[in-house]
């Protein structure tokens, strides 16, 4: 019979998903096959990643919390396609996970946007994600245009991939239970052809910029965050942007559309 677990760490935002019905909703949509290779951020005790074993061919899991270590190599020890590895997953090497690599986890709530952005970022070798997030991420990330929670996580992430919010976990599913509600979503990574790096920056830059100041119009935030002004006002115009519009009216084809009119504004 495997060793007991250590108890949960505050500071890590340790709260371990106990329910099996919610673990069985989580790996049927990550839809996976024998040629899937998964990584798992953040496996806790492991009540997801043997599920994620049985139906992938390979599972990389990095768990930040050394003390799970001894633990989790026990109770996993009879998944012999799982590759346990123990860091913190913001150094983890995303870029060399191969082609169409399938991301679940149960991210941690405190450092879920800064991860989200890293994996966005290594898109190109990423198929689909499917990632339990505190209901406020999960409700920014598939947010629309003129609504409260629309803001640039809103943006970026729908510039990456197709968003879906699956369903909502209650708080009784993990223990310790935690103080903010929870939800799945799964993002289905776009093509990824003819990808820029520089322009990718840039439109990353636009988009903060526009969000910046709220309360702003687009024209005054982008301007307060040194575009120069006759560029804003020609590409505005030619992007077909009325001029007090605010960052939280323009779609994420209109972001594109003005960034474009952008790069063909003298500088």
């Amino acid at each position: 019979m495997p060793s007991p677990f250590p108890p949960a760490l505050k500071r890590l935002g340790q709260n371990f998903l106990i329910d099996p019905n919610i673990i069985r909703k989580i790996v049927a949509l990550a839809a996976l096959s024998p040629d899937d290779q998964v990584l798992e951020i953040g496996p806790g005790r492991g009540a997801l990643t043997a599920g994620l074993c049985a139906g992938a061919g390979r599972v990389i899991a990095v768990e930040i919390d050394p003390q799970l270590q001894p633990h989790l190599q026990e109770s996993l020890g009879h998944c012999r396609n799982l590759d346990l590895r123990f860091g913190d997953a913001l150094e983890f090497p995303f870029d060399s996970l191969p082609s169409r690599t399938v991301v679940v986890a149960n991210l941690p709530y405190y450092a879920s946007t800064p991860l989200l952005f890293a994996l966005l970022d290594a898109r190109a070798h990423l198929g689909r994600m499917v990632l339990m997030l505190q209901t406020e991420v999960a409700l920014r990330l598939t947010a629309k245009p003129n609504s409260k929670d629309y803001g640039i996580l809103s943006v970026l992430t729908q510039e990456a991939a197709d968003v879906e919010l699956a369903f909502r976990v209650s708080a009784n599913c993990f223990r310790p239970r935690p103080t903010v509600g929870s939800a799945v979503v799964r993002l289905t990574i776009k093509s990824h052809e003819g990808f820029d790096l520089i322009r990718h920056e840039r439109f990353r830059s636009l988009v903060r910029a526009s969000f910046a100041h709220r309360r702003k119009t687009l024209v005054n935030s982008l301007r307060d965050e040194g575009y120069p002004a006759d560029q804003i006002a020609s590409a505005m115009e030619a992007a077909e942007i009325p001029s007090q519009a605010r960052a939280e009216m323009l779609s994420l084809e209109t972001y594109q559309r003005l960034a474009r009119s952008l790069r063909r504004c003298p500088s």
